[in-house]
């Protein structure tokens, strides 16, 4: 199912992540710390930019960006998250909708984590409702004046570039600007007391006549619909998170069992324990083969959204299944974060939601099957009551 390319990937990040951060993750995961220092290991992997050709990018294919993802998700997913955010969502923007000066400038660096990025969709009144952003870029002499908030963008306290959907205030179209770090106007603020995906360092921003010049917009966005040049990517490898977080607990639960013995055997000897890991490799490998599956589809371009939303649906139902199921066979450790497993169990829960929660992309799954849009409350029928 890999080709050597694709297996020499998986190989050399399972490697790195088994070596230097499951030793070290849990204590930044507790005190919601970004592990900085691990950055410069991190970068030698040469995954940012992922599918991107030039510029220092890899140019990988999907399915090696897949095994990546797997492998760092594996670990830890907030490492996964971070990378999701600065590869598949900031690069990949610039590199599909970006000018050649914009690439030229902005991707090798970004590549070699010299720089970082972040992106920002979301708004604390829009969140799957994302069309209806309210932020807004108005045409000034020589620029734009940017004005308005965004929440949960992932890196944004510390990301180098942001790149802000706005809807340009002539044309009621959304565009794409480039705003760099410390500009006037442009404030981020962590978000705090999370429970999932700690290390990730989630802002509220805010912009308050924030100018930007003519050079950082992108030309390639004209309206919304140029966002799914970008999520068609991105749920991809989103869809493979849960795959990576599964194993890692499936890998873990079958330790222990082996390692601890209760009334004299290992646990790994007991009926229920062993039905239970079955039932977690079964939907591990059925999460698997549905993400490889949409990998293909995306390859051969003929991947829809309504696909890619019914596996990133399904496999973050089914992945939470497999973590209820490795918490429950760790018995009380299954709730400290020291055996990776709770802290697993809890990430889990924001990529079960972030890039369209469950029931939105299940919804839009169900348009695909019924040809009928249900997102959107029908009007009352004629004598109903309703007003």
């Amino acid at each position: 199912m890999l080709s050597a390319e694709e297996r020499a990937v998986r190989d050399r990040v399972r490697a790195y992540m088994e070596a230097e951060v499951a030793p070290v993750i849990v204590d930044y995961w507790e005190k919601a710390e970004f592990p900085f220092k691990l950055l410069p290991g991190f970068a030698k992997l040469n995954l940012a930019g992922g599918t991107i050709h030039g510029f220092g990018c890899p140019g990988m294919s999907i399915m090696a960006n897949a095994m990546a993802v797997v492998e760092v998700a594996r670990v830890d997913a907030s490492l996964s998250t971070f990378l999701l955010v600065h590869s598949y969502l900031a690069m990949l923007t610039i590199g599909l909708l970006g000018s050649e000066a914009q690439k030229s400038e902005l991707l090798p660096r970004l590549a070699k984590f010299e720089t970082v990025g972040c992106w920002a969709l979301t708004e604390p009144s829009n969140g799957s409702d994302a069309a209806a952003l309210t932020c807004s870029a108005t045409k000034v002499p020589g620029g734009w004046m940017i004005n308005g908030q965004k929440r949960w963008i992932g890196n944004g306290t510390f990301a180098d570039i942001t790149c802000v959907w706005a809807r340009n205030s002539e044309t009621k179209q959304i565009n794409c600007f480039i705003v760099n770090k410390g500009t006037p106007g442009f404030r981020a603020e962590k978000i705090q007391n999370k429970i999932s995906l700690r290390c990730v360092q989630n802002a509220d921003m805010t912009f308050e006549r924030c100018f930007v010049p003519d050079s950082a917009r992108l030309p390639g966005v004209d309206s919304f619909k140029d966002t799914n040049k970008v999520l068609a990517i991105s749920r991809v490898m989103v869809a493979w998170q849960p795959v990576g977080i599964a194993m890692g607990v499936y890998d873990m639960a079958l330790r222990y069992l082996g390692e601890r013995e209760q009334f004299g055997t290992p646990l790994s000897g007991f009926q229920i324990s062993q039905e239970k890991l079955a039932r977690m490799l079964g939907h591990i490998q059925a999460m698997y083969l549905m993400a490889h599956r949409l990998s293909q589809l995306h390859e051969a371009g003929s991947m829809t959204h309504e696909q890619a939303s019914l596996v990133k649906a399904w496999n973050t139902s089914r992945g939470r299944e497999v973590l209820s199921l490795g918490r429950e066979l760790l018995g009380g450790n299954g709730v400290v974060a020291d055996f990776h497993v709770a802290k697993a169990f809890c990430d889990l829960e924001a990529i079960h939601t972030y890039e369209g929660t469950y029931e939105i992309n299940a919804l839009v799954a169900g348009r695909g099957i019924t040809g009928l849009a249900s997102i959107k409350a029908p009007p009352a029928r004629p004598g109903s009551g309703r007003k």
